[in-house]
């Protein structure tokens, strides 16, 4: 039997990529621009 806390964990991270990950950024032409921006500046991590 799983934690109560656990599943709560994974549906708040299904909702941060949902509306923080690659695919939202990526959607959007701000989102574009600043996926450019963290690249341009070297960023390991572009998105969450």
């Amino acid at each position: 039997m799983k934690a109560k806390s656990q599943t709560l964990r994974k549906r708040k991270n299904r909702k941060m990529y949902k509306v923080h990950g690659f695919l939202k950024r990526m959607s959007t032409t701000a989102g574009r621009k600043l996926i450019l921006k963290r690249r341009r500046k070297g960023r390991k991590k572009l998105t969450v």
